[in-house]
């Protein structure tokens, strides 16, 4: 693959499942950034080992992980034609990259989310408070703003040159969404792709949570809100 690509994971606390994402990540990915967000075990360490560069970010909050890898990126003298977002905890599957990538590679696209559908989707690998939380999310922005988005998944990719015109601002749980909403407004042409999704390795903390899950919630309706009536 001739583009430039950077995969950027945030990782809090993900020491055993952290390898096996990088592992998986396809060879033609020119950098794997892992950003241990304040992470107390073996997280950057083992994704060392891996062979991913590990940054530091003391500050938690998916965000504030998200923006420190940008920030880091944003320090090199070659910049990548596309970053991919990705979790660290193993639920999605990384060798899915081609087809997240497919629609900006091939049909020039600015933006793409892998939709965790439900016919992929393990079972017991997305909460209820996840489930309605995507609905409500979606339907809103439906709504609100024509949007055929279905979900605010975490695996996604987005032209670099795009990402800087966003301007993200969200240092916790309203980054995808965030990222969602500037696009839409932004007029951004953007793709959903259909993803498998899988229990986690280790315990989620949102979704593992009712405050992680509650906070998130407010957060992502807050961003829909603020934007809605801009």
């Amino acid at each position: 693959m001739s583009n430039l690509i950077k995969v950027i994971i945030p990782a809090f606390n993900e020491e055993d499942s952290i390898a096996p994402v990088i592992k998986d990540i396809p060879d033609y990915v020119d950098e794997v950034i892992v950003v241990s967000n304040n992470s107390t075990d073996d997280t950057e360490k083992n994704a060392k080992k891996a062979g991913a560069r590990v940054l530091t970010e003391p500050r938690k909050g998916y965000g504030y992980a998200c923006l420190k890898g940008m920030e880091y990126i944003a320090a090199q003298n070659m910049k990548p034609d596309v970053i991919v977002f990705l979790d660290g905890d193993y639920s999605d599957y990384p060798q899915e990259m081609d087809g997240i990538l497919k629609p900006i590679i091939e049909d020039n696209k600015d933006f793409v989310v892998g939709a965790r559908v439900k016919k992929w989707r393990e079972k017991g690998s997305m909460t209820f408070p996840q489930i309605f939380g995507n609905w409500l999310a979606t339907t809103l922005m439906k709504l609100f703003f024509g949007s055929r988005f279905t979900d605010l998944g975490p695996f996604r990719a987005i032209k670099y040159e795009k990402l800087l015109q966003l301007d993200m601002q969200d240092k916790t749980y309203g980054w995808t969404v965030e990222m969602q909403l500037k696009a839409l407004r932004q007029n951004l042409s953007y793709a959903e792709v259909p993803v498998h999704y899988k229990n986690r390795i280790g315990f989620s903390k949102v979704s593992g949570t009712m405050k992680g899950a509650i906070f998130a919630g407010v957060k992502i309706l807050g961003w829909i809100f603020k934007y809605s009536f801009k």
